[in-house]
């Protein structure tokens, strides 16, 4: 049965998507959706989303929406203590840092964001941009500091929380401006850019 995935790969939160059902080799088609694309106001994506964004997965007659809940389902469905822990502490140490990347580091960093990639120059707002990107390094040093105490996000082992923080690092290193070195990250960083799965989606260029 192949997984529908709807979204753009311009979004960071279809990157977690399609990156997550090719760490686990599914078999998925994506369609275009969001953006440019349209189509979430459509009355048939609606039905799908109500709330009109990327991305959806159907897995057959299965509809999910929310990008990190549905990074969680898919590890817990194709590869249960694997990437997606049994252990319960090491379970919510991964899904901690799960909701961090989604309700602290994704807010804090999508104003820079914005500025830098999707507002023309001439209309930038640079005390917008300097408070955003200060609010981004002081999490970057919580970050950093974390991974100077293991090689993964949860432990000595690759798994579901990598891949939204991983995403959002993406998004952060690729900003045409200077940011201070981080080298816990940049070593953890390295090593999940060398993932094959994670090809054609951490080595796109902002859009």
């Amino acid at each position: 049965m192949m997984l529908k995935i709807w979204g753009r790969m311009s979004s960071i939160n279809v990157k977690k998507v399609v990156w997550t059902a090719q760490e686990l080799a599914l078999d998925f088609q994506r369609t275009e959706a969001g953006g440019l694309f349209g189509v979430v106001k459509t009355p048939d994506y609606m039905a799908l989303n109500p709330n009109s964004m990327v991305p959806v997965i159907e897995d057959g007659d299965y509809v999910l929406w929310e990008s990190n809940v549905i990074v969680r389902y898919l590890c817990a469905r194709h590869s249960p203590g694997e990437l997606y822990p049994t252990d319960l502490h090491e379970r919510f140490d991964a899904e901690r840092w799960m909701d961090w990347q989604q309700t602290t580091l994704n807010p804090t960093s999508r104003p820079g964001f914005w500025q830098l990639i999707r507002t023309p120059p001439e209309q930038r707002d640079p005390a917008l941009l300097a408070e955003s990107n200060a609010a981004v390094e002081a999490l970057m040093a919580t970050l950093d500091a974390h991974l100077a105490q293991r090689h993964f996000m949860v432990g000595d082992r690759f798994t579901v929380a990598d891949i939204p923080l991983a995403c959002e690092v993406h998004r952060w290193f690729s900003l045409p401006q200077a940011r201070q070195s981080r080298p816990h990250i940049e070593r953890w960083y390295a090593g999940i850019c060398a993932r094959q799965a994670s090809k054609g989606v951490l080595d796109l260029t902002l859009s």
